[in-house]
C-alpha cells in the first residue's frame, strides 16, 4: 500500500481509502438494511492490508453505516483514520452542532472523530446555516476538547466557492469529487494542496459507472486489466490526492482495490497522455458543447435540458449506455439531492418555444439535440 501525506495534519494516509456508503445490504420486511457482519469483515479485511482511512456519514444508509464503521473500527481504532461528516443542511440552530456530534461518536463508539466534516458544504448553507449559527465556532470548541482532531468540509458546490471556504483558514481537509467523467475540480485540489489541506476524493471510478464502459477499457488494452482499474489509477497519478475514496461493498473489490493503489507508479506520463487524447478526440467527435451554465433554465416546461445533454455524453464519449438510460427514466422519480421533489421532465415535455434557444451562450440547436437524445435514451 501506497502512503501520502494528508495536507500539513502530521498524518499519512493510505492511497486508498474505504468508502462506507455502498455496503452490502439485505432486504427485511420490505426496508433496505445494511448487512452488518458481512460489512464489517469486509471493512476488517481492508484494515489488514494497509488502508488506514475510512470515510462514513451521519445520514449513509440511515445511520447504520456509522454502526457497521464503528463495529469494524473495534481492535483497529488506533491504526485507523476516522471521517464522518455533520448534516450541514438540517441545522437548525447552534446547538445541533453538538448534538449530532455526540450522537455520532455514541453510534461510532469511539471517544474522537479524526476527520469531522461540514458535509455537502455549498454556498446557500455555508451563509444560512455555517455562518448564522456560528458553527465555526462550534467546531474549534470541539476540536479544543479533543472531540475531533481536524476540521474538515466536503463540497459539490463550484471550485470558487471551494477556495474561498479553504482561505478561511480553519479547515484542514477537503473532500471532493474527481474521476475520468469529472475533472473540473483539479484546480482546486491543487490550491486546496498548496494551502495545506488534506484532499480526499470521492467517486474515483465515477460511482460506479465507469465500471460498465465498453470504450474506456480499450485505451491502455494490456497495460492495465480493467475500467476501474484504470480509472483508480488515473485518479491516484495525480499529486493533489492524497487519498481516494472507494465504496466497497466485497472482499474481491477490496483485495482488487488494494493491488492496484499499491502499485508504485499509478500511471506514466505517456499512459496519462494517452488517456487524454483518446478523450479528447472522442469528446470532439461526439460530446454536446454544453458548459452547463443553465442560461437555458427555467425551461417553461421544466425540461432538464443541461443533465440531459449530460447524461447523452456518458452515453456517447465514454459508452455508459446503461447508466445513461437508466438516468434518463429517473427524471421527474423520487427526490433531488436538495430533498425537494424531483419535478423535472424528460426531453420529450418539450414544447418547442425556442426561449432555451435564445439564451443559449453556446448556440446549441436544443429542440432538435432533444428529439434526438430522446430517441436514443426514451
Amino acid at each position: 500500500m501506497q502512503y501520502r501525506d494528508f495536507g500539513n495534519s502530521g498524518v499519512k494516509v493510505s492511497a486508498l481509502g474505504f468508502g462506507a456508503m455502498r455496503l452490502p445490504q439485505e432486504r427485511i420486511k420490505g426496508k433496505s438494511q445494511i448487512k452488518q457482519e458481512k460489512s464489517v469483515e469486509i471493512m476488517q479485511r481492508a484494515f489488514e492490508l494497509g488502508v488506514n482511512y475510512v470515510d462514513t456519514a451521519y445520514n449513509y444508509n440511515e445511520g447504520e453505516s456509522e454502526l457497521a464503521v464503528g463495529k469494524a473500527l473495534k481492535g483497529w481504532r488506533e491504526r485507523v483514520y476516522l471521517s464522518t461528516k455533520m448534516p450541514t443542511w438540517i441545522v437548525e440552530k447552534k446547538d445541533d452542532y453538538r448534538c449530532f456530534l455526540e450522537e455520532q461518536l455514541e453510534r461510532l463508539k469511539v471517544e474522537y472523530i479524526d476527520f469531522y466534516h461540514f458535509h455537502f458544504l455549498n454556498e446557500d448553507n455555508f451563509k444560512n446555516i455555517v455562518l448564522k449559527y456560528d458553527l465555526l465556532r462550534e467546531a474549534q470548541k470541539a476540536k479544543d476538547e479533543g472531540l475531533i482532531k481536524h476540521i474538515s468540509f466536503s463540497s459539490h458546490d463550484r471550485p470558487e466557492f471551494m477556495k474561498r471556504i479553504i482561505d478561511i483558514g480553519i479547515f484542514e481537509s477537503l473532500l471532493c469529487q474527481y474521476n475520468l467523467l469529472d475533472r473540473s475540480n483539479e484546480g482546486v485540489m491543487a490550491y486546496a494542496k498548496s494551502k495545506g489541506l488534506g484532499v480526499a476524493v470521492m467517486g474515483p471510478v465515477g460511482g460506479g459507472r465507469l465500471a460498465s464502459s465498453g470504450i474506456l477499457k480499450e485505451i491502455l488494452a494490456g497495460s492495465v486489466k480493467s475500467t476501474p482499474e484504470l480509472a483508480l489509477r488515473f485518479v491516484l497519478a495525480n499529486e493533489n490526492v492524497s487519498v481516494a475514496l472507494s465504496g466497497m461493498g466485497s472482499i474481491r473489490m477490496v483485495e482488487e482495490n488494494v493491488r492496484v493503489a499499491s502499485l508504485s507508479r499509478p500511471l506514466s506520463n505517456e499512459e496519462l497522455q494517452t488517456i487524454e487524447t483518446f478523450i479528447k478526440e472522442r469528446r470532439k467527435k461526439e460530446e454536446i458543447i454544453c458548459n452547463m451554465c443553465e442560461y437555458c433554465q427555467p425551461c417553461p416546461s421544466q425540461v432538464a435540458i443541461s443533465r440531459i445533454f449530460e447524461l447523452m455524453n456518458y452515453y456517447r464519449v465514454y459508452g455508459l449506455k446503461e447508466y445513461a438510460r437508466k438516468q434518463y427514466q429517473d427524471i421527474g422519480v423520487g427526490t433531488l439531492d436538495s430533498g425537494e421533489k424531483d419535478e423535472r421532465e424528460k426531453a420529450d415535455a418539450c414544447t418547442e418555444c425556442g426561449r432555451c434557444e435564445e439564451q443559449c451562450p453556446q448556440k446549441i440547436e436544443i429542440i432538435e439535440k432533444l428529439k434526438e437524445i430522446h430517441q436514443v435514451l426514451g
